[in-house]
């Protein structure tokens, strides 16, 4: 017959064995989650998407100063840059006589897209 005192005794072993299986597979894991947080490259998108906004915000920063204010185009041409709402006042105006608004912006967009021709070829001196 067997004593009490074994039973007891591989009770004890076997809670002190599955503590010591439980505190390895939790130091497995924390290995696992220190090896996956010290390797993971930061994220390229987060830091892309930060810049396009940053550019985002300045590009319509500067729209809106284009928009409101006065500047030139094209000096040679004498093409100029207005704010909207005068812009908008002058086109209203011109277009009181469709006959003549469209014949000035004919002449308008023939002065600001025109290309002088190339000079002439020199002619060869074996010819």
């Amino acid at each position: 017959m067997s004593c009490g005192n074994e039973t007891t005794g591989r009770g004890v072993r076997g809670g002190l064995t599955s503590l010591v299986a439980v505190a390895a597979l939790l130091i497995v894991a924390a290995l696992v989650w220190a090896m996956k947080h010290y390797t993971t490259p930061p994220s390229l998108t987060a830091e892309r998407a930060a810049l396009r906004a940053a550019n985002l915000a300045e590009l319509r920063a500067a729209e809106q100063a284009a928009l409101g204010s006065y500047g030139w185009v094209d000096q040679a041409k004498g093409i100029v840059r207005l704010p909207l709402d005068r812009a908008v006042e002058l086109t209203a105006a011109a277009w009181q006589n469709p006959a003549q608004a469209r014949a000035e912006l004919s002449n308008r967009v023939e002065a600001a897209t025109f290309v002088p021709p190339p000079p002439p070829a020199k002619p060869s001196e074996f010819e």
